[in-house]
């Protein structure tokens, strides 16, 4: 049996199921409160965790075109001298060129970048613009 106090008096015997001790069900809101919490701190931590993966990934595509525009505007020291800017400008994004080819004017590079068990990694080209095409080129034509 239990007691309440409600405006001004003691309210005693407060009922139950028949079969069940009175306050059976006493502390079930805060099994339901550890429940609930436990599940938002894991959505939570999903979200956390996927917005970490979108940031890693756009610093891999930053890189990746910073240093494919890089190679490709040194394309004159050959192959490896781009690929050598192209390096450290990866590098001075907090990213590593994984991979650079550069032929002529035209450079490929791959780049990654990592955040604990997160890796990214993003490809770019770069070069100089190629013959004009559609509405443009018939615009110019005399």
């Amino acid at each position: 049996m239990t007691a309440l106090w409600w405006r001004g008096r003691w309210l005693r015997g407060a009922r139950s199921a028949p079969g069940q001790a009175a306050g059976a069900d006493r502390g079930s809101a805060t099994v339901w409160a550890v429940g609930a919490i436990a599940v938002l701190c894991a959505v939570f931590g999903a979200v956390l965790a996927f917005g970490q993966a979108v940031v890693i990934r756009h610093q891999a595509e930053a890189a990746a075109d910073l240093a494919a525009l890089a190679a490709a505007d040194h394309w004159m020291r050959g192959a490896e001298g781009a690929c050598a800017t192209a390096e450290r400008v990866a590098k001075a994004q907090g990213s590593r060129l994984v991979r650079c080819e550069v032929e002529g004017e035209i450079s490929d590079v791959t780049a990654a970048s990592r955040t604990g068990p997160l890796t990214a990694e993003s490809r770019a080209r770069a070069g100089p613009p190629g013959p004009t095409s559609g509405w443009e080129a018939h615009r110019r034509a005399p």
